[in-house]
């Protein structure tokens, strides 16, 4: 199947990742082996622009995308991006399996007004036709996606000002998922086949998604992120934010933060990774997680694929979605292995450039 995709021409799409903290781009083309990454880029995002995952101010985001915009190829214009957050929300329909794309697309949205919690004309709808359903094969399985559209507005607003054309909007929790297929060689050989969870630690939010035979089941938001360990840092030693943020990612602290931070960071992370896995096997019915992918900029933090290891008995590591890959002249390899884990959305949303969309 994938060396079929690799054989199309298909026009390439940026993946940008607009989080609170900073924007992540990734490009990626295609050889006949197999995914090149091509270009990756990271620039910092004005605090305020965006809070609780929604833009706030809009022409920042788009001052910020234009600097991402110079370091892309001016052949490559169009992008991928994503919403994420408690007004997003994904569901598994049944409909009739003789349905074409039109019907279906019409039943879907009657289908949706009983089913999305906000006024039709206030969200945008996609979906996705995915299999036969197992129990009745005359309904086929269908992924309904639903954001607020001044949501997805406000990131095509800030794509355009930036100086690209938005082709997709994505879910964020998608793109995790399409992005652990290019974990998986870090991962046991019998990964594929298994309960993966893929815990993304973003600034203020973790995003906690499950596959099952590489297939994405769950996935659910939690209220906690790096930045707790950052204010940490400010409070201990008396920094700024962004000096207290710069001084995580270069472990420029005292000899004593391991006490004082990084140890109460720790244990505040094992609950919340503990709980959403608890959560997870209650409302799933699945036994255990076989294996954790941690990605996000908080993967870093010193120790983490260690502790999570003993602490919850999971074989886990730190994802990045470029290992094996081929890469280009253009990227510095030694400061790529630091970025990787920060830039595992980014993955996913560039590999829409070799997928279909309805959009």
């Amino acid at each position: 199947m994938l060396s079929s995709l690799w054989k199309k021409k298909t026009s390439l799409m940026v993946g940008i990742d607009i989080g609170s903290h900073s924007i992540k781009a990734v490009l990626l083309s295609q050889n006949d082996t197999g995914y090149v990454l091509e270009t990756v880029a990271i620039e910092a995002m004005p605090r305020g622009a965006i809070v609780d995952r929604e833009i706030q101010d809009i022409d920042a985001v788009g001052k910020v995308v234009a600097k991402i915009r110079k370091k892309i190829s001016s052949s490559v214009s169009q992008a991928a991006s994503a919403v994420s957050g408690q007004t997003v929300i994904t569901k598994i329909i049944y409909m009739d399996v003789a349905l074409n794309e039109q019907e279906l697309a019409s039943q879907i949205e009657i289908e949706a007004d009983s089913l999305i919690p906000y006024p039709l004309d206030e969200v945008s709808l996609d979906f996705e036709s995915l299999d036969i359903n197992e129990s009745d094969p005359s309904k086929i399985n269908v992924l309904l996606s639903a954001a607020r559209t001044e949501s997805v507005e406000a990131r095509v607003a800030a794509l355009d000002a930036g100086g690209f054309d938005a082709k997709v909007i994505d879910v964020e929790s998608y793109a995790i998922s399409r992005a652990f297929d290019l974990t998986l060689r870090q991962l046991p050989d019998d990964a594929a086949d298994k309960v993966v969870a893929t815990v993304d630690l973003g600034a203020t939010m973790t995003l906690f998604s499950v596959t099952e035979a590489s297939k994405h089941i769950y996935s659910r938001d939690q209220l906690f992120g790096g930045e707790q360990y950052t204010r940490a840092i400010v409070s201990y030693y008396n920094k700024s934010f962004e000096d207290a943020e710069l001084a995580k990612l270069t472990n420029d602290l005292p000899a004593n933060y391991t006490f004082e931070v990084l140890a109460p960071f720790h244990t505040i992370l094992v609950q919340q990774i503990r709980r959403a896995i608890q959560m997870f096997l209650t409302t799933s019915g699945q036994e255990k997680i076989d294996y954790l992918v941690i990605s996000g900029g908080s993967a870093l933090v010193e120790g983490i694929e260690q502790l999570l290891t003993e602490e919850l008995a999971i074989h886990t590591v730190i994802a990045n979605p470029f290992s094996g890959m081929e890469i280009s002249t253009k990227i510095d390899q030694e400061q790529l292995v630091k970025t990787a884990p920060r830039l595992m959305v980014a993955a996913g949303l560039a590999l829409r450039s070799f997928v279909p969309w309805h959009i």
